[in-house]
C-alpha cells in the first residue's frame, strides 16, 4: 500500500511540475490566445512594400507612345501608393518619368516629367501630401529595355515609383 501511495504522489508531483506557470501573467496571456483548444497566433507583420502579393509592391506606371495620362488600368495601384503615403506621413517617394529612345532628348526629357507629373497629381488629388513626391524626368538616359523594337519601346515608356531608402 504504501509503494503504491507514493507511485501516485510522484505521478502528481509530476504532472505538477508540467503545468508550471509562466512570470508575469504570460500564461494568462497565452489562454487568451486560445480559442477551442488551438493557439492563435498573429501573422509576422511583412511590410506591404516588399510582398510580392501586395499591389503595393508594384512600383511601375506603363504610357501609350507619346502620352502622359495615367491609363486607367493603373488607378487603383497608383491610388494604394496614395493611400500608404497619406497613412504614412514620413514615408516620401520620388516619381521617376521614362520614355523610349524616340524623340529628341529635350522632348524626351518633357514628355518623361510630364508622365511622372501626370501621376503625382493622382496621388495628390487621392490626399497625398505634395512634399512627400517628388517628380523627376531621365527621358530616354535610364531604359528598362535596351532593344529597339516596340516591345522594349513599351517598357521603357514607364514613371517608376521609389520609395526614400530603397
Amino acid at each position: 500500500m504504501r509503494k503504491i501511495l507514493c507511485f501516485v504522489l510522484l505521478a502528481l508531483l509530476a504532472a505538477c511540475a508540467n503545468k508550471a506557470t509562466k512570470p508575469d501573467g504570460e500564461g494568462a496571456q497565452a489562454n487568451k490566445n486560445t480559442i477551442s483548444g488551438e493557439n492563435v497566433t498573429s501573422a509576422p507583420t511583412i511590410n506591404p512594400l516588399i510582398d510580392p502579393t501586395n499591389i503595393l509592391s508594384k512600383r511601375s506606371v506603363y504610357f501609350e507612345f507619346d502620352e502622359y495620362v495615367v491609363n486607367d488600368k493603373y488607378n487603383s495601384m497608383v491610388l494604394s501608393h496614395a493611400r500608404y503615403l497619406r497613412d504614412n506621413s514620413n514615408a516620401k517617394i520620388r516619381l521617376e518619368g521614362n520614355t523610349d529612345e524616340r524623340g529628341s532628348r529635350e522632348y524626351n526629357i518633357a514628355l518623361g516629367q510630364r508622365r511622372a507629373d501626370s501621376v503625382k497629381k493622382v496621388m495628390t488629388l487621392a490626399g497625398t501630401q505634395e512634399h512627400q513626391i517628388e517628380s523627376v524626368s531621365y527621358g530616354e538616359e535610364k531604359p528598362r529595355a535596351v532593344g529597339h523594337d516596340e516591345a522594349s519601346w513599351a517598357e521603357n515608356r514607364r514613371v517608376d515609383i521609389r520609395y526614400e531608402g530603397e
